[in-house]
């Protein structure tokens, strides 16, 4: 028997780290929930305040926004999974009950290599994100350490890199309001990580689960080829085996629908938002560039138009993953020694052939099928709303 939790370890680490594990309603876990979410709130709130005190420019609009979405979408992905805590568990649940329900060790040994992969990404993507934040708090507290370590007296004028109007003395708060923005900032990329790996290891789960059916139908072929099963007990076991083999598919489809379903709105708004944030970071950086170079601004944004480039790959790729595995059941039944078998189950092998004709993957508001494709058109996308803001600014 497969104890499913402990595949999912660090991922609840990660969950609890933010206040949103969905096994953890303790009132200390309402606080944590509380402050996180005060924390992304404030944060998009004193940088559009900006506009009340600045001159409103165009350079000003595209320094403040390009900021502004990214923490937007943080702030989506963290509420998706405040809301729909239910739907974790219930996951989590059909993953457990699918997992008790196997008693071949063939089985049993795929879901435990899906499981590993799926620890295996969580793990590499949380030592990715611990290296940014890492080299991002340096590079900020880098000038001051600096000063320190040669003794310098002069003072330094300090100012954030990121535009924020928090109706107070900036320089003398200085630390306190650079606080607020990193940590804003940071639980924003954990929660991303939190929740993004969260969703990595489930559709990994789906990938096992279309994996068992298409190796439950190539097994039975095989048996039935050895044996060459010419009793009527014999051929009931193979059309039985091959009717298991389509319910678990169906079981792969319905928990990847389930799962795309009770997120679609929130995805749909990432999309949006992933795609004016890519496009706005990438014009910002050209901006520092071609005027007055600033590190930490360049860094800052640098460092988001790669974060939003590598989700949009991830969130697309897995995504072209489940509809591989979707296929493997027919590719499958297309490959086996199906003339061997006698013909009533020559059509039931038949029926699966015609059921490929009709592809399946993690439709997105009936606009966007998660897919390597789908990547290539939200770069193209990011790309020309790019070009057109750049043209409008000249």
């Amino acid at each position: 028997m497969i104890n499913v939790h402990q595949y999912f370890s660090l991922n609840r680490t990660l969950l609890l780290i933010v206040g949103l594990w969905p096994y953890n309603k303790s009132k200390f876990a309402r606080f944590q929930l509380i402050c996180c979410f005060s924390f992304l709130i404030t944060s998009i709130i004193f940088q559009i305040t900006t506009f009340v005190t600045s001159k409103f420019t165009s350079e000003l609009m595209i320094k403040v926004l390009s900021f502004t979405f990214p923490m937007f979408s943080l702030t989506i992905k963290y509420n998706s999974f405040c809301v729909n805590s239910g739907t974790i568990k219930c996951l989590m649940e059909q993953l457990q009950q699918f997992c008790n329900d196997l008693r071949d060790n063939n089985e049993i040994a795929i879901v435990k290599r899906y499981g590993s992969n799926a620890k295996r990404y969580t793990k590499r993507l949380t030592m990715l994100i611990a290296s940014l934040i890492f080299i991002s708090t340096f590079a900020q507290l880098w000038p001051d350490f600096h000063d320190i370590f040669l003794s310098i007296n002069k003072s330094r004028t300090h100012h954030l890199h990121i535009e924020n109007e928090y109706f107070i003395d900036q320089e003398r708060y200085f630390y306190l309001l650079l606080l607020h923005i990193n940590a804003s900032f940071y639980i924003g990329l954990l929660s991303l990580l939190a929740t993004g790996t969260m969703l990595i290891a489930y559709l990994q789960y789906a990938c096992g689960m279309f994996t068992i059916a298409s190796y439950r139908i190539k097994n039975t072929m095989k048996v039935y080829t050895m044996l060459q099963c010419n009793n009527f007990q014999n051929k009931n076991l193979v059309c039985k085996s091959i009717i298991y083999a389509v319910n678990i598919h169906r079981k792969a489809i319905k928990f990847s629908q389930y799962l795309i379903t009770n997120f679609e709105i929130s995805f749909m708004l990432l999309i949006v938002s992933g795609v004016i944030t890519l496009s706005l970071n990438i014009l910002r950086t050209l901006q520092i560039v071609t005027t007055k170079f600033n590190f930490e601004e360049f860094s800052t944004t640098v460092l988001i138009t790669l974060i939003s480039v590598v989700y949009m790959f991830l969130s697309n790729f897995f995504g072209q993953e489940i509809t591989d595995h979707y296929n493997y059941l027919f590719v499958a039944a297309y490959n086996v020694p199906w003339y061997n078998a006698p013909i009533h189950i020559q059509r039931l092998i038949l029926l699966l052939m015609q059921r490929g004709n009709k592809s399946f993957g993690l439709n997105v508001g009936g606009l966007f099928v998660a897919s390597l494709q789908c990547f290539a058109t939200l770069m193209n996308t990011s790309l020309s709303y790019f070009t057109v803001m750049y043209s409008v600014q000249k």
